[in-house]
């Protein structure tokens, strides 16, 4: 398993788990990154921040080190 900010762009990945209590873990399950939906990183920026995701119909941009505190597997 990795975190969502190793992903490549194109590739689609499921959510295993978002760890933590603090407010931006709280804010990504808000969000959707919940355990079992599909992700795809559809883009990121010419400097690689922020990335922008799809997932439950609709598109998504977190920053690179948001995106580290989710665990997915492929």
């Amino acid at each position: 398993m990795r975190s969502l900010a190793h992903v490549g762009v194109g590739v689609t990945v499921s959510v295993v788990d978002v760890p933590g209590a603090d407010p931006v873990s709280l804010r990504l399950l808000e969000m959707g990154l919940t355990p079992g939906v599909n992700v795809a990183v559809v883009a990121a920026a010419p400097l690689g921040d922020p990335l922008e995701l799809e997932l439950r119909g609709y598109r998504l941009s977190i920053r690179r080190r948001e995106a580290a505190l989710v665990t997915v597997a492929t």
